[in-house]
């Protein structure tokens, strides 16, 4: 199977503003604020509950640490979207993208490990639950990656053709 490039179509500046207005809308600021603050919420939620219950069993507290830190890190993520002078949605949605396998692989894991050393079908049926939501994080993150390479390669294409003595 042979794959064909087309070079991308020339961009005119109605174009560019489009992608820009695409990238720097409202609605992606807004999200990014829900964010941050759901995400703040869940950490700061389980960090009360697991400094104030001194006795919970070993796998309860490793569990609260790995929520905390999933929690902090999309806190961390939104953070830095908002903050940076220079907006790159598409990157922030490969890096999304990537923490949304990982941290989806890792309960999928801890969810079968759970299932099979409790012998517990409710493990395994959450096992299956996060699979499917490893399926979905997974074709996300593909979509973002074929976005930001398309972004890209239109950003060369212009660099290209504004570069060419006239």
């Amino acid at each position: 199977m042979t794959t064909h490039h087309r070079p991308p179509p020339p961009l005119t500046t109605e174009a560019l503003v489009r992608l820009a207005d695409a990238e720097l809308s409202l609605p992606a600021r807004v999200a990014h604020i829900a964010l941050l603050l759901v995400s703040l919420l869940m950490a700061a939620g389980i960090v009360s509950l697991w400094l104030t219950e001194p006795f919970l069993p070993m796998r309860t507290q490793v569990a609260f640490g790995a929520m905390t830190v999933i929690g902090v890190s999309w806190a961390i993520l939104a953070a830095r979207v908002l903050t940076q002078r220079r907006v790159l949605y598409a990157r922030h949605r490969v890096i999304a993208g990537r923490m949304a396998v990982t941290f989806t692989g890792a309960f999928v894991v801890a969810a079968l490990a759970v299932a099979w050393i409790l012998k517990s079908p409710a493990g395994y049926v959450a096992a299956g639950m996060g699979a499917a939501m490893l399926v979905v994080a997974v074709l996300l993150m593909v979509r973002s990656q074929r976005a930001l390479a398309h972004l890209i390669e239109r950003c060369q294409a212009l660099e290209r053709s504004t570069s060419k003595p006239r």
